[in-house]
């Protein structure tokens, strides 16, 4: 009898943890700014991390103006290939997925919009906001327009808005995106973006199927590493510039002021950190080229002074330069506009100063050395006939007068030879 009541129990114990069900982990990131390869390595990143731990999914909550093609396929690839499912959610209200964002969307195997969000705008434009031309922005063009084609063909989403999207620059509200079968569901938060995507069945990576489960699943938000951090934070060309100005006023400092130090040392990890992120960013080569002509024209004002001749060429070469310092065929990735005002204003200003300075310096009558002599009162201290020795600046001077001057008495200091001042008497003056 106590073997039979032994067995049962061992059986309702294995019965029970054959029924206990691990629990469901869904991992979250968020994506917000520009997309860049720091961006790019973070979701990778993720959706490895995300199989390892073999997650009930990955969201990735994305709030984006665009960003760098090379990155955007990185991302779309490791999407598509990913053997866990992701979600591609843009929220918070008041969000959207720009450009690059719309590409990442896309491949989602469940895309979904927060209410008051848009998506949409994805034609190519140069760094400086402007339409690529010619026959590269054609090519540019029917490139980004065949591969969002693909995506949205692979995820069996609405071909025709992509490609409109990419042609046309067309966009869509949350409501629009559900309606254009462009998205897959509009949620509030991300509890009910994984309530409503219970039960859908996907495609993963390799072709193989699954059916989403996350329901009760314990959300885990995950987040970029340092070095990813970093690399995000200068990826921006705003951030880029400022760190480039920054690395070579501290440098010039520096060498102007050799010993202090402190600024050689701040320009050089600015500096560096510039070059750094120069690597994952774009950069025109004649751009760049321009920006480094007009600072060498700032500083060779400051030696050379040319009456702002030489500062104003530097400006408007420096503005030149800030404008095609970046050349990217996507939105987002040019230096704000008016950053490079302030910047060039606040250079024009310090130019002005000096040139006023300069200006004044030379109308002003020297104050010391032999030409500050001239003009001058001087006592004579023994009787000039003609030579004699005269007391001016606490010093005294021979000097040679054009007509006899007693000792003791005034005489004005007209001109300097050599060692001799020539004087005339202050009557003179008054003659």
């Amino acid at each position: 009898m106590r073997h039979c009541v032994a067995l049962a129990a061992l059986a309702l114990a294995i019965e029970a943890f054959a029924g206990d069900e691990p629990a469901r982990l869904v991992n979250l990131i968020h994506v917000t700014g520009s997309i860049n390869p720091a961006v790019a390595d973070f979701i990778h990143d993720s959706i490895a991390r995300s199989e390892s731990e073999r997650a009930a999914a990955l969201v990735i909550q994305l709030d984006t103006p665009g960003g760098l093609l090379a990155s955007t396929r990185a991302i779309v690839k490791d999407i598509l290939g990913a053997s866990v499912p992701v979600m591609v959610f843009v929220a918070p209200s008041g969000a959207g997925a720009g450009s690059a964002g719309v590409f990442i969307t896309l491949a989602a195997h469940v895309a979904a919009m927060a209410p008051g969000t848009n998506i949409g705008a994805s034609t190519p434009i140069e760094g400086t906001g402007g339409d690529v031309k010619g026959t590269l922005g054609k090519k540019i063009k029917s490139f980004t327009a065949s591969f969002i084609k693909a995506i949205a063909e692979r995820r069996g989403r609405n071909v025709q808005w992509a490609e409109r999207a990419v042609r046309d620059a067309v966009s869509a509200t949350d409501r629009e995106a559900l309606d254009l079968h462009v998205i897959d569901l509009v949620a509030s938060d991300v509890p009910d973006l994984l309530r409503q995507a219970e039960g859908r069945a996907v495609s993963l990576g390799g072709g193989d199927k699954a059916v989403i489960q996350v329901a009760g699943a314990t959300v885990v938000t995950l987040d970029m590493r340092l070095r990813q951090r970093v690399l995000d934070l200068i990826a921006d060309p705003n951030i880029a510039y400022l760190l480039m100005l920054a690395g070579l006023l501290g440098l010039y400092v520096e060498l102007s002021h050799p010993g202090v130090m402190l600024p050689g040392v701040v320009g050089g990890i600015c500096l560096l950190l510039a070059m750094a992120s120069m690597q994952v960013l774009p950069i025109n080569v004649a751009g760049l080229g321009l920006l480094a002509l007009g600072i060498a024209m700032l500083v060779a004002e400051l030696f050379l002074p040319s009456f702002g001749v030489i500062g104003f060429g530097g400006i408007v070469a420096f503005v030149l330069g800030s404008l095609f310092l970046f050349d990217a065929a996507e939105p987002g990735l040019a230096i704000d506009r008016r950053l490079i005002g302030a910047t060039a204003t606040a250079a024009g200003l310090a130019m002005l100063a000096i040139a006023t300075l300069v200006v004044g310096t030379l109308r002003r009558k020297p104050s010391t050395g032999r030409e500050a002599l001239i003009g001058e009162t001087c006592e004579v201290r023994s009787a000039l006939a003609p030579r004699g020795t005269v007391f001016v600046h606490g010093e005294l001077w021979r000097a040679e007068a054009s007509e006899p001057i007693a000792a003791g008495e005034s005489a004005r200091v007209v001109a300097v030879e050599g060692l001799t001042l020539r004087v005339t008497p202050l009557d003179a003056d008054k003659e």
